[in-house]
């Protein structure tokens, strides 16, 4: 797959070059309700998120900064459990973005906790997360973080290679403990995303490949050890994904294993924990899916399948990320130079840049942005707003229209920067890290501190 596939879904067909601009909007000042937080709105032209004029936020807060609503996280993750937690588990993926505060969001609705490295485990154990709902994966995980992960006796542990299960096996047994384990499943799917997004196709490095026979053999080498419990199988396609026929295929393939597994060993697998990866509307051409019609699909799948091969339904578990937190949160910044390059198009440059956002240049990832200080009744202008690292690829979203009367000091409201802005952040230049903001019912506070110069001097020894 072209490394600028379109990274939201199966429409390679009718994707236009990477250069090609889009169609102006017919109102610059408008919030497409599919992309931006519920909570925003416009007020006396401003916008506002959780019931706050953004001008006041960047003012007490600076730019650039992340704002996130938490209510809008809250009620994403109540829809995941009301669509999927009668007969299921939801857990939040952490990687898409960790803190406590978040973390202690979505356990308050009922949520699980995934987390992917010994640093996300401490942070949900800080964040007062039962363990029996956190699920520990990695494909290359430390001895130091199994052994953290089986002394905390976490609910799951994803084992991904040979050497993990024999490793586990030896600190269970060091513990007194019998952690339940999920096997990870490498399906052979082609998930219609990003390349590098797309995490079961074969030449890749998560999991086991049912094509080589490897997922039946780690099946049978968890068996074999009396230190872990085989709780299930465990299957991702990718992320950022709109429909549900690669989830099909994976189940199916998954299934067709659990079939083998009751009639080699006969041991029922209980769970079937089809990952996460839900897309998320960036643009106003995405088509995000519907969770409770997510959740109906699903579970025909599952249901169809598991009669077709004449073994009992495990219970179903997902594990979203994007989904609950990505469309919360808006980033802020403050426009600082404005330069016209021959007629072509318009460069913004901001105060942040790749170093708070790198999926642009990661993923080529679009992004939906505006005007957040006032309202604005120009004439559009097509624009490539950049930050102010020394890179040409330093960009924040390639193509969007914006007042052709914007000025230097005006805020741009930049949204669905919930997951994967912040986790991903670095330090390039030198540039601190942006704070995390959350807002509700008119109150705001900093739930991730903005990262000072301090900060940096103080991790250089000299």
């Amino acid at each position: 797959m072209s490394r600028v596939a379109h990274p939201a879904g199966p429409r390679h067909a009718d994707v236009l070059p990477a250069d090609y601009p889009p169609v102006p909007p017919e109102d610059l000042n408008a919030l497409h309700p599919a992309i931006w937080p519920r909570g925003a709105h416009r007020s006396g032209g401003a916008l506002t998120l959780g019931g706050i004029d953004v001008r006041d936020l960047a003012a007490e807060f600076g730019t650039p900064a992340m704002i996130m609503d938490e209510a809008d996280v809250r009620s994403r993750a109540r829809e995941y459990v009301d669509a999927f937690g009668e007969d299921g588990q939801v857990y939040y993926a952490s990687k898409a973005f960790c803190s406590r505060a978040v973390l202690r969001w979505v356990a308050e609705e009922g949520l699980g906790v995934d987390v992917c490295t010994g640093g996300e485990l401490a942070v949900a154990l800080s964040a007062g997360i039962d363990p029996s709902l956190i699920t520990l994966h990695g494909n290359n995980k430390l001895a130091a973080e199994l052994e953290q992960a089986v002394a905390a006796r976490v609910g799951h542990i994803v084992v991904d290679s040979f050497e993990e299960i024999a490793r586990l096996g030896y600190h269970a047994e060091a513990a007194g403990t019998r952690p339940r384990v999920l096997v990870r499943v490498t399906t052979g799917v082609e998930a219609h995303t990003h390349e590098f997004m797309a995490t079961a196709h074969d030449d890749q490095k998560f999991g086991f490949s049912l094509a080589s026979g490897a997922a039946d053999e780690a099946v049978r080498r968890v068996l074999g050890l009396p230190q872990l419990e085989f709780a299930g199988l465990h299957s991702h396609i990718g992320s950022q994904i709109f429909d549900t026929g690669g989830f099909e295929v994976a189940a199916h393939r998954v299934l067709e294993l659990a079939a083998r597994i009751h009639a080699e060993h006969g041991v029922h697998v209980a769970e079937l924990d089809l990952g996460g990866g839900f897309g998320i509307a960036y643009v106003p051409d995405d088509d995000a899916p519907e969770i409770k019609t997510l959740a109906s699909g699903l579970r025909s799948i599952v249901a169809s399948q598991c009669l077709a091969f004449g073994i009992p339904q495990p219970r179903l578990t997902i594990e979203p990320g994007r989904g609950i937190v990505g469309p919360s949160t808006v980033t802020l910044y403050e426009v600082g130079t404005i330069k016209d390059v021959d007629g072509i198009r318009t460069y913004v440059s901001v105060d942040g840049g790749m170093s708070d956002n790198v999926r642009t240049a990661l993923y080529d990832a679009s992004y939906t942005c505006v005007l957040a200080s006032r309202a604005s009744s120009a004439p559009p202008m097509l624009t490539r707003v950049v930050g102010r690292h020394c890179e040409s690829g330093d960009i924040v979203v390639r193509h969007c229209y914006l007042p052709s009367d914007l000025g230097p000091g005006d805020l741009l409201a930049v949204a669905a920067t919930g997951a994967y802005c912040r986790s991903l952040a670095s330090n390039y230049n030198h540039l601190p890290r942006p704070g995390v903001v959350a807002v509700r019912d008119g109150a705001a506070r900093e739930i991730v501190r903005r990262e000072t110069l301090d900060d940096l001097l103080r991790l250089d020894v000299g």
